[in-house]
């Protein structure tokens, strides 16, 4: 999530700017959402597309090339994922100038497929999910950087330390990291159980294609060098699930994914302090989100998500307490 600050930016007229750099149809530019970036949904030729930018303090050329490297070899390999469009000016990646500052900027193809509701997806939809992230990290095993090197769990957590540094009094996410990364440390890392993960395999990012009966995914702009046991949790978000349905959407998930590729059992079991890795992470970026957010006067948006984002601070800070 980037810096509340920079949210509160008017960024129409700055997507409208950026765009100049793509072939688009005049008033087609929507806002779709904005999180870690800007995202806007265009149409050119009666197909649709997404403008994805950020500002270059949330981003850089060399982590978005990294990305697309990665997407392209997806997508080479045949997996089912949203591909970078070049610009007027033949690059995949445009560095503009805008009245907002320079921002980083790529454009990807609309993938087909809808949206699925985790509470209302069959056994089966449930089980492909599973298989598709497998496949996927059957070829991030095979997958070799051209030129830059995505981020791993190690520079996450320095980011989360680096962060923390501003927060002296937050003991309890300190002494987290301080657990989580000596625990991380001491796991054994093969070609078998670690590699370049997606790290938000979640439903919001992947669109089942009931034609095809499979799943088109896009978003790998958190793809982070890791166990891949992480992105099972990140993806499944069971916490926020009643007991008895959390546990049947873990089977199945699973079954799905073991039929393509192996899951050691002490992984499984690992599930918890794997959260609590990504509990610490969410909580920094929180942190950092609404730092210098204090404004003459929050925009509606913001009047209604602060406390959501306070709330969440707070919860995350409770699971620090609890004992490892």
């Amino acid at each position: 999530m980037m810096q509340l600050k920079k949210m509160v930016f008017d960024t129409d007229r700055t997507a409208e700017e950026i765009l100049n750099n793509w072939h688009h149809d005049e008033n087609t530019v929507i806002f779709w959402r904005a999180s870690t970036n800007f995202v806007y949904r265009f149409e050119y030729n009666n197909k649709m597309y997404f403008l994805r930018f950020s500002h270059e303090d949330e981003s850089s050329i060399e982590k978005i090339t990294s990305e697309l490297d990665f997407v392209h070899y997806l997508n080479k390999n045949s997996y089912s994922i949203a591909c970078p469009v070049k610009s007027v000016n033949d690059n995949y990646i445009e560095i503009v100038k805008t009245e907002i500052g320079i921002c980083c900027a790529v454009v990807f193809e609309a993938v087909k497929g809808i949206n699925l509701d985790i509470t209302e997806m069959s056994i089966e939809e449930l089980e492909i999910w599973g298989k598709s992230l497998a496949e996927l990290h059957l070829l991030s095993k095979k997958y070799k950087p051209k030129k830059y090197v995505r981020n791993s769990w190690k520079d996450q957590l320095e980011y989360v330390k680096n962060i923390l540094e501003d927060f002296p009094e937050e003991k309890s996410a300190l002494n987290e990291l301080k657990r989580v990364y000596e625990w991380l440390n001491s796991m054994s890392i093969s070609n078998k159980n670690f590699g370049l993960i997606h790290y938000d395999f979640q439903l919001d990012n992947i669109f089942w294609n009931d034609k095809s009966g499979s799943f088109n995914v896009i978003d790998f702009d958190d793809a982070v060098y890791h166990w891949y046991m992480m992105d099972i949790v990140c993806a499944l978000e069971l916490g926020e699930l009643e007991d008895s349905k959390s546990k049947i959407i873990l089977k199945s998930f699973l079954k799905g994914y073991c039929s393509v590729k192996k899951m050691e059992d002490e992984y499984i079991e690992l599930i918890p302090k794997f959260k609590r890795y990504d509990n610490l992470l969410s909580f920094a970026t929180l942190m950092r989100s609404m730092k210098d957010s204090d404004f003459v006067k929050d925009p509606d948006w913001l009047i209604k998500l602060r406390p959501r984002l306070i709330a969440w601070c707070d919860d995350y800070r409770r699971e620090f307490e609890k004992p490892w």
